[in-house]
């Protein structure tokens, strides 16, 4: 059984190597010893602590919690963390959610107009690039000849192997998340170099195939499904990537890759991973334990106790928390921000009338005693101004709660930070991408949705009845909020255009159409500037 302590003392230690702040949001680091001290790793605890903060880049923001000494500058530390920006940058455009603050290019966000200089983007970017360049040098200062200069055992070795391939998953995963949002970013490798070096940049193509390629190549050394520590990367984790790649590969090459999804969706679903009983459970602060471990395939862990920061689950939980709600009965008595919530488009996919007290699927039901996912009491289903957090429907999804529904851990000196791990992975989504491609590919199967349904106290469907837009209400249903509809929407020619208008969607209050061009993000202009060998996204 995975331990979550495990994985805590493992990017506890991950702070003890100095990483550098970077001064601005460029990415490119001048020196080596910027990241880490040259003569840093001496021993496997050096390496142990070195991959540690590889780890620690997607769940942190910077060498103490919950802020100072940030990982990048020039934005608040909070902003700049890694899966809040991702978050962010997937949810907030979509039908799904939409936020009241108003700090700096924000609100661009919620209308699909943003530009080129907007700060929130520059952040995402470089935090996923900074990601990809951590990586870079855990792989640098790892090599053969780094392992014998500091004298490792041949079983040493052995585990900074194991190490290293999972930086190349990490890395794979942070050129992932830039091809997704950005298609054409700057293109490094461990081999180039640090200093003094302008990048080239690669096409959507380009990076799709090398970060197949480089999955492909490390899938079967990693080590099996679900027989690594709790929060590092295992063969599943390899496979889900891979898959979640490979359905939406015509958005990124031009070519669908269905057969090689349901592949790798099969891999997955043969590898032992279960369907948690009680869909709330996947959210909830013990999520690392019981038949939600079960489920999740890989997750960004946090733990209040040893790791604080703006940013993550404790962002995600906070900023939902607002109007007349408690934020006690969420498990965070210190909180509430009162800043996300969502529009009438994603209540209707439960309830077509807006009146979720009608609603059996339990994925969709109306908050109260502690049940339920959207909070109503106090707000309005329209949402006449997105400045104003009570216009709009609150979602509870992820609660510092655990399953018996006592309260999660807080941190002892700030009751807002929370215990929730982030599922990135986890096998609802696998079941849903399966279905999906086998539609596509032109065999239907209603299977494995029927199982989520079923979970959801939802009555089953049939093959026939499983389309396109069955299939993007259904993921609706199913990972709202978990940082996949801006991806899904797009997937399937929605996020966009006219096709489809949801609340302030092109700054309308019912929603107009937008240009095509946002469905990418543009390269920072920052970042045009520092390269010349970069090119701006069309429209920008």
């Amino acid at each position: 059984m995975k331990n979550i302590k495990i994985i805590l003392l493992f990017l506890m230690s991950g702070m003890l190597f100095n990483y550098s702040c970077l001064d601005d949001l460029d990415v490119d680091v001048e020196d080596p010893d910027e990241i880490i001290g040259g003569n840093a790793y001496q021993s496997l605890a050096d390496y142990t602590s070195g991959i540690a903060k590889v780890y620690a880049g997607l769940a942190l923001s910077g060498q103490q919690g919950p802020a100072g000494q940030g990982d990048i500058g020039g934005i608040d530390e909070g902003f700049g963390q890694y899966l809040r920006a991702y978050w962010q940058l997937q949810q907030l455009p979509t039908d799904e959610t939409k936020i009241a603050w108003n700090d700096g290019t924000l609100q661009t966000f919620n209308f699909q107009n943003w530009s080129s200089n907007s700060e929130f983007i520059n952040a995402g970017y470089s935090r996923f690039l900074y990601e990809v360049e951590l990586a870079n040098q855990f792989l640098r200062d790892s090599s053969d000849d780094r392992l014998d200069a500091a004298g490792l055992t041949d079983a040493e070795k052995a585990v900074v192997r194991q190490y290293r391939l999972e930086a190349r998953w990490l890395r794979a995963l942070g050129y992932y998340h830039a091809l997704d949002l950005f298609g054409s970013v700057p293109f490094k490798t461990e081999n180039d170099p640090v200093g003094g070096y302008f990048p080239p940049q690669y096409s959507s193509a380009e990076l799709f195939n090398y970060i197949e390629s480089e999955l492909l190549a490390i899938e079967n050394e990693m080590v099996a499904p679900k027989e690594n520590d709790y929060g590092r990367a295992d063969r599943a984790a390899a496979w889900a990537l891979l898959a979640k790649m490979y359905l939406n590969a015509e958005v990124y090459t031009g070519q669908a890759k269905y057969n090689e999804t349901i592949t790798y969706c099969e891999k997955i679903m043969n590898a032992g991973y279960a369907l948690a009983s009680n869909y709330e459970n996947l959210f909830r602060a013990d999520n690392h334990i019981g038949d939600a471990a079960n489920e999740i395939i890989f997750a960004i862990p946090y733990d209040a106790s040893y790791m604080q920061t703006f940013g993550g689950m404790t962002f995600i939980i906070n900023a939902s928390i607002g109007g007349d709600a408690s934020p006690s009965e969420l498990g965070v008595p210190g909180g509430g921000w009162g800043g996300t919530r969502t529009t009438k488009n994603l209540v209707h996919l439960f309830a077509p009338d807006g009146n979720l007290e009608t609603v059996t699927d339990t994925r969709g039901k109306a908050y109260g005693s502690g049940n339920g996912t959207f909070f109503t009491e106090g707000q309005t289903l329209e949402m006449t101004d997105v400045t104003v957090y009570k216009n709009g429907y609150g979602v509870f999804k992820f609660k510092n709660l655990n399953a018996d529904g006592t309260p999660g851990t807080t941190g002892s000196n700030d009751a807002s930070q929370v215990s929730v791990d982030f599922p990135l992975f986890r096998l609802g989504d696998v079941y849903l991408m399966w279905t999906e491609a086998k539609m596509k590919s032109g065999g239907a199967d209603a299977t494995y949705v029927n199982l989520l349904r079923q979970r959801a106290n939802a009555p089953n469907v049939t093959a026939g009845q499983i389309n396109d837009q069955f299939i993007l209400d259904e993921r609706g249903r199913e990972l709202y909020w978990e940082a996949t509809r801006r991806t899904d929407l797009i997937r399937f020619g929605q996020f966009t255009g006219g096709s489809y208008v949801w609340p302030w969607k092109g700054q309308s209050p019912e929603g107009t159409a937008t240009d095509p061009k946002y469905d990418l993000y543009p390269i920072p202009v920052s970042d045009l500037a520092a390269n010349p060998n970069l090119t701006q996204n069309p429209g920008y």
